[in-house]
């Protein structure tokens, strides 16, 4: 019984994440969506946009998450390019099969 209710509690604790954490990546990517759809249509921009979130450090989630409800500024834009650069931002990128993208 004592091993079933710890299996319980440290798969519980895998799952759950700050819910913070977790209301300000979505609405980073809200952000991020309609920067990346000025250059890639609807799936791929999807793709790229989880990407970004995904490479994202914690301030530049909530720094983009900021922005929700308005359109996206200069510092903004910068701070998508400046993750999409990264090394595994640009690997994510490639894996998700976007054609004409290449290292």
């Amino acid at each position: 019984m004592f091993r079933i209710l710890t299996a319980c509690l440290l798969l519980s604790a895998c799952v759950a994440s700050n819910p913070v954490e977790a209301v300000a990546r979505a609405s980073a990517k809200s952000v991020v969506l309609p920067v990346v759809q000025q250059r890639l249509p609807g799936p791929q921009a999807e793709a790229v946009a989880v990407c970004v979130i995904d490479n994202a450090t914690t301030d530049e989630i909530f720094a983009l998450a900021r922005d929700v409800g308005t359109r996206a500024g200069t510092t903004t834009v910068q701070t998508i390019a400046t993750i999409l650069q990264r090394p595994n931002t640009v690997q994510c990128v490639l894996r998700a099969g976007i054609p004409g993208l290449t290292v």
